[in-house]
């Protein structure tokens, strides 16, 4: 159960939130796709938002023949151009005519990466995209995103375990345990005793390893809005 959340999301912003199993992530995620509705509080978007969304995991029956196009292609058909054109950008543009069954898990997240992108959203949602992959493919995986956010400009808002490497890729991280313990910039939040708390000292050191050098800058005061707006896109959550 979530009790007095508030955060906000803006375009061009990597925002990572990171908590314990029962912490609240999901519900977070479902609320503000609109999949679960709040007991008390509210949900903003910014009118006209368009939301892509990578689940955690999806089953397709292996015996069941669908290639990559026609995947993209369901529930509304898509062009091949188009599926093309979204497969490109999650760095998967040879599997088009592969079957899903053959796909493997890498190959996997990045189709249905592909397919969030179908809708040119302004928000990009990821929960535990990476679950399964090994700790080279993951961070392969969040390059993507990276270039994604630098060619689309769209805001992106993940849930991952992957405490070192998913860390290292955000702006901004949201420490969840019910209610936010503690945000900011990833060295910020991996130095709180909250999180400490939670997690340990360990992900600290690691993010030396894995962080990226950014080609702008940021606020450095925890809650604050970091804004690099090059679109339209925002999203709000409080309660």
């Amino acid at each position: 159960m979530l009790s007095s959340v508030s955060l906000k999301i803006s375009a061009g912003e990597i925002v990572t939130i990171v908590g314990p199993n029962g912490s609240g992530k999901s519900t977070l995620l479902r609320s503000i796709i609109g999949a679960q509705k709040p007991s008390t509080g509210v949900v903003k978007r910014q009118d006209g938002l368009r939301i892509g969304y990578v689940p955690q995991k999806l089953h397709i029956d292996p015996t069941l023949p669908i290639t990559v196009q026609r995947f993209l292609s369901l529930p509304q058909k898509v062009s091949v151009a188009r599926a093309q054109s979204a497969l490109k950008q999650a760095g998967a543009d040879n599997l088009g005519k592969r079957q899903m069954s053959a796909l493997s898990g890498g190959q996997f997240q990045r189709v249905l990466l592909a397919r969030a992108l179908l809708s040119d959203p302004h928000l990009l949602i990821l929960d535990e995209a990476t679950q399964g992959l090994d700790q080279p493919g993951s961070a392969a995986f969040y390059r993507q995103i990276e270039q994604l956010r630098q060619t689309l400009g769209c805001a992106i808002l993940m849930v991952s375990h992957e405490l070192h490497v998913v860390m290292a890729a955000s702006d901004r991280v949201i420490c969840l345990n019910g209610h936010i313990c503690c945000e900011g910039e990833p060295e910020q939040v991996a130095s709180a005793p909250e999180y400490r708390a939670l997690f340990g000292s360990g992900t600290q050191g690691a993010l030396a390893l894995y962080r990226h050098e950014h080609n702008h800058s940021h606020d450095h005061d925890c809650g604050h809005d970091h804004s690099h707006a090059p679109r339209e896109g925002q999203a709000e959550v409080r309660s």
